[in-house]
């Protein structure tokens, strides 16, 4: 279980913030503000007492519970990944696609779109239903990232989108796509970045009694990808950090705003971060949103 209180959050905002504009970016100005609103944060009476326990939920009982909405929406990840996926993928010939944790078969689609032949692996019984629906014609099979159902060298191509953060050591798992990779096999992954895994960005859920709930997730560091990769064999071929584009600066900041409600938990943390909008933009300028990664398995 983690604990999860606003004025934290809104705090560590603040300190990142202070710590770009003490290596330069920022003028005293800004500095003074941010403190300034620090000291309006530690005073507000409407944070006392708002913090939160959250139940860290494995990803077979996270995803059942979320598989009844995950596709209700769009996930803006979505929309930062796939521009380079479905770049990635239209360099690549038709062959043996294992879609590893593969959801409810966004990547599966995309992969039979170009005449691949999808095999779709995923814990999630509840997931895979959703995907075996979305792509009628690929096989789809109960598996995690560490045992892939799949034969030695059976696959010319292994995609995995945001899974690999829920993992607490990505060896075995880029290990095991090596494995069922055939020798000049791609391997295609997207993840969140580690900035963004630092700032909360973790699914969301709540379990049937309405607790909260975050789907166990860990930071791992763009080096340790690569260290993961090249120890099984592979690779690289390409690295991309692609982030959101850059928020445009208010026309005038003009004085601290009153806070405004944190918003419900659900919302946590990006409603929170709207709270101090000026400290949020300071700390997250630039900050990649996902790491998107190309390998190639090793010729015989």
């Amino acid at each position: 279980m983690s604990y999860e209180h606003p004025l934290a959050y809104l705090l560590g905002l603040e300190g990142i913030a202070l710590l770009r504009a003490f290596a330069g970016e920022h003028d005293r100005d800004f500095v003074a503000a941010r403190i300034a609103e620090v000291r309006r944060l530690l005073d507000d009476p409407t944070l006392a007492g708002t913090g939160v326990d959250v139940d860290r939920v494995d990803t077979v009982d996270g995803y059942r519970v979320w598989s009844r909405t995950y596709d209700d929406g769009r996930n803006g990840a979505f929309d930062i990944d796939e521009p380079l996926v479905t770049e990635i993928l239209d360099g690549l010939p038709p062959g043996v696609a294992v879609d590893a944790a593969c959801g409810t078969g966004r990547y599966a689609a995309l992969l039979a779109e170009r005449g691949h032949r999808v095999i779709g692996v995923d814990s999630s019984p509840e997931m895979l239903a959703r995907a075996r629906a979305r792509v009628p014609g690929g096989r789809f099979l109960v598996g995690d990232l560490h045992r892939l159902p799949v034969a030695d060298a059976g696959a010319d191509l292994v995609v995995c989108g945001l899974a690999l953060t829920h993992l607490p050591e990505l060896g075995p798992a880029l290990a095991e796509f090596a494995r069922v990779l055939r020798p000049g096999g791609h391997l295609l992954i997207a993840d969140m970045h580690p900035e963004r895994v630092l700032r909360s960005s973790i699914p969301t859920l709540r379990d049937r009694d309405g607790r909260p709930g975050r789907v166990v997730s860990h930071r791992h560091l763009v080096g340790d990808y690569l260290r993961a990769a090249l120890a099984a064999g592979l690779r690289l071929r390409r690295c991309e950090e692609p982030g959101l584009p850059p928020a445009p600066p208010p026309e005038s900041p003009g004085p601290a705003p009153a806070l405004r409600t944190t918003g419900p938990w659900e919302l946590w943390p990006w409603s929170l971060a709207e709270l101090v909008p000026e400290a949020a933009r300071a700390a997250n300028a630039g900050v990649p949103v996902l790491l998107v990664w190309h390998f190639q398995a090793e010729e015989t």
